[in-house]
């Protein structure tokens, strides 16, 4: 059962998303009844779920919100923005109920009472009475104590002389071409439970109910597996059905009725055929008597089956709704079912209405446990580690490149790659989920300051490394938040600019240069750079003559304790946020940048790795000491003439290349490995690139390999080394530090010579 429950949260993490999508796309005008499906049944399977599991708090709200959201679809209702806004906080409110159930907790009911009252405001419906909510299954006794007193019982009618049913023989062949009248809309479904499907709880009566709702529908009871009776399992389920189903819904609306006892049935569902059934003879009465089904066109001469009835309205205490939850693959029919069922796909195409053979199965999904994954990427760090181990050791046996053992190892080699990017992939996921949740902050932000916000929301399928995303969602909330608050200006402000009164914030995500590149812009009044200096100043970060360009005073924002808020309130003002987002991105190896005009709006761009586990990179030598600088931060490698080389001042000097100038660092200065060199005319330099299209020269000793090496992080024993990223293992064992170009240039002195002394004329 546990099992099942946090499959079912699981489940709804995912129904939340499509939740989530589908009002996204009714606030922006398509409200179509596709779109509003999408919501409604997003809640309904929520709602269904829960009350499988006795979640009566989170049932009781999606009810009322699923409520709502009928009344959208079938007309009655016409939201307007407002109505929209309503919906998205319920929405969220309905994750929050949901991941309280996951973690037994509660949420207040001031929290969930309010927003009731206004979609029943809003909607115009009138409160329901609180109904009791009881999913307990009913059961049946087989406790048939004949010689107790009977005189309890209602009189109860006689049972069929079942000599009057037909033998499965005779009525085999009929189910399987069972169809309505010709030009009839609807399906056809063949449903055969398995044994789990009793043991869970579940009644296929519910699941008939539930497919009634969709239009008239006709069942045939199969029972040629049926054994005798001194063979007969009570815990095994024999029987199974046919039903047809007239409807003028999609396929999916059929299948959704299926869906929680998915893996518990087999299943096909196919469009009807048009054919015309056989005549088939009434059923007798028994307890009630059941609905006679409409009469085909064309009777066939001599009936064989039963009349196929609609299943009686019986008045079942405690009897659950029937959950609609996400469908999977179906389970594989039994080999005493292969002669009498013929399934497909679940996702099979419309056209197809019978099957042979093996089924065609959907693109199925595993769900694995992160540690499981986190154990696999760590066993191919080490598998990487032996490689270079092993490469090491051939090269330094002198055996020739093209010798067998050689070979071999490239094609190890590359497996090895082959291996390490399917890992890779597997962690990797969207990043759409972490965007989605950003639309409830800029919400709340919001409607907490008085403006009015639009987020719009780019290259959500960006895919990239759980962790990063984990840990990316604190920085990236503080980051709307601020954007809301200080970026934007309020709606009458906007409005005497020239602006719309809605503001916009924008978060886009992509891939650059083997990084994920995150940009959150707003379209507001930009960066007030003589605020910002003036109050840098007031609170004593800066001295009052600093010389500072635009980016040093952007910059500013990073710094402890800055705050441009002149009052505090529940978002800003107390001089905490902006210096633990940069640390918390340069904790990633990532890196943040301002672009600012005034009045036209601030972007923040945030550069991280795609992964936290391996990376491509150049092994140097500096001052006798290994280093590995990331390969996609290196644009070109260049070895230096006196004519590139150019001083600038007493200590520095730049490198010209094709008509311009970049700074020359020595890499084992800025490290302290070892003092600036007398000449570097003849020495190796690495060209990196930087975000804001900057580059500069490093200077290094040689160059000594490209390979993929495994990133081990040193915060956790040394925290933040200005310059380091983290470190890894080489094939020979050693310790390797791997650098941050960026961070690296961005804190360089750029000494390439020593000063030489001055010395005074005495006279």
């Amino acid at each position: 059962m546990a099992e099942i429950r946090a499959s079912f949260f699981i489940e709804c993490e995912e129904l939340l998303e499509s939740l989530q999508d589908g009002l996204q796309m009714m606030d922006d005008g398509d409200t179509d009844s596709e779109t509003i499906n999408v919501v409604f049944r997003a809640v309904h399977s929520i709602k269904g779920g829960a009350g499988a599991f006795g979640l009566d708090d989170l049932v009781r709200f999606a009810h009322r919100f699923e409520t709502a959201m009928d009344e959208v679809r079938t007309g009655r209702f016409v939201p307007d923005a407002e109505a929209i806004r309503l919906f998205f906080a319920c929405a969220d409110i309905l994750g929050d109920l949901v991941r309280a159930a996951r973690d037994e907790e509660t949420v207040s009911e001031d929290i969930t009472g309010p927003a009731l009252e206004k979609i029943d405001v809003l909607v115009g419906l009138e409160e329901e009475e609180e109904e009791e909510l009881d999913f307990t299954p009913a059961t049946l006794s087989f406790d048939l104590d004949i010689g107790g007193d009977l005189g309890g019982l209602p009189n109860l009618p006689d049972l069929p002389d079942l000599s009057t049913f037909p033998t499965a023989s005779e009525t085999e062949d009929e189910i399987t071409e069972f169809s309505p009248v010709g030009g009839a809309k609807g399906f056809q479904v063949i449903f055969k439970p398995e044994d789990s499907l009793y043991a869970s709880g579940n009644e296929p009566l519910y699941l008939f109910r539930a497919l009634r709702d969709l239009g008239d529908i006709s069942v045939v009871c199969k029972c040629s597996a049926l054994p005798d009776l001194d063979h007969l399992n009570p815990d095994t389920g024999y029987l199974s059905w046919v039903v047809t189903v007239h409807t003028e819904e999609a396929e999916l609306s059929v299948r959704e009725v299926f869906e929680f006892v998915d893996g518990l049935c087999l299943l096909e569902i196919s469009p009807l055929s048009g054919r015309a059934p056989a005549a088939l003879p009434d059923l007798p009465p028994a307890i009630s008597a059941p609905a006679t089904p409409p009469k085909p066109e064309q009777a066939a001469p001599t009936p064989l089956v039963p009349s196929p009835p609609i299943i009686p309205d019986i008045e079942m205490p405690n009897a659950p709704a029937a959950p609609v939850v996400k469908s999977a693959p179906i389970a594989s029919v039994s080999d005493d079912a292969e002669d009498e069922f013929s399934l497909s796909s679940p996702n099979a195409t419309s056209g197809s209405t019978k099957t042979t053979g093996t089924p065609t199965q959907p693109r199925a999904t595993v769900r694995v446990d992160l540690e499981r994954i986190d154990r696999l990427v760590n066993l191919v760090g080490e598998l990487v580690i032996n490689q270079a181990m092993l490469s090491q050791s051939v090269a330094e046996a002198g055996l020739p490149p093209n010798s067998p053992v050689s070979t071999g190892l490239e094609e190890f080699l590359q497996l090895t790659r082959d291996i390490q990017e399917s890992v890779m992939m597997i962690r990797a996921q969207p990043i759409k989920s972490l965007f989605q949740r950003m639309g409830r902050i800029v919400r709340e932000s919001s409607a907490s300051v008085g403006k009015e916000v639009r987020l719009h929301t780019d290259g959500e399928n960006t895919e990239v490394d759980k962790t990063v995303i984990e840990r990316l969602a604190d920085p990236l909330t503080h980051m709307i938040r601020n954007a809301v608050d200080h970026g934007l200006e309020s709606p009458e402000m906007r409005l005497a600019a020239g602006k719309p009164r809605e503001g916009h914030v924008t978060l886009t995500a992509q891939h650059r240069s083997g990084r994920i590149v995150i940009e959150v812009a707003d379209d507001g009044a930009g960066i007030n750079r003589e605020r910002v200096k003036e109050k840098a100043i007031e609170k004593g970060l800066i001295p009052a003559d600093a010389q500072l360009s635009e980016s040093d005073i952007d910059n500013l924002l990073f710094l402890p304790g800055f705050s441009t808020a002149s009052a505090i309130s529940n978002l800003s003002g107390r001089g905490v946020g902006m210096d633990v987002v940069r640390s918390s991105i340069q904790s990633l190896g990532g890196r943040i940048n301002i672009t600012s005009q005034e009045g036209k709006g601030t972007t923040f761009s945030i550069s991280l790795p795609l992964t936290l586990a391996v990376l491509d990179g150049m092994v140097v030598r500096v001052a006798d000491e290994t280093l590995v600088v990331p390969l996609n931060a290196i644009l070109e490698t260049l070895t230096l003439t006196d004519g590139d080389l150019k001083a600038l001042g007493p200590e520095t000097h730049v490198v010209q290349i094709r008509g311009g100038f970049v700074p020359l660092l020595d890499l084992g200065a800025e490290l302290g490995y070892r003092s600036p060199l007398d000449s570097y005319v003849g020495g190796i330099v690495l060209l990196i690139g930087q975000e804001d299209g900057n580059r500069a020269a490093l200077a290094v000793d040689a160059i000594e390999d490209q390979r993929q090496v495994v990133i081990k992080g040193l915060e956790g024993s040394y925290g933040r080394v200005p310059g380091i990223a983290a470190a890894t293992i080489l094939g020979d064992g050693q310790i390797a530090l791997i650098l941050d170009p960026m961070d690296l240039v961005s804190q360089a002195s750029g000494r390439t010579k020593i000063r030489q002394p001055q010395h005074s004329l005495v006279g």
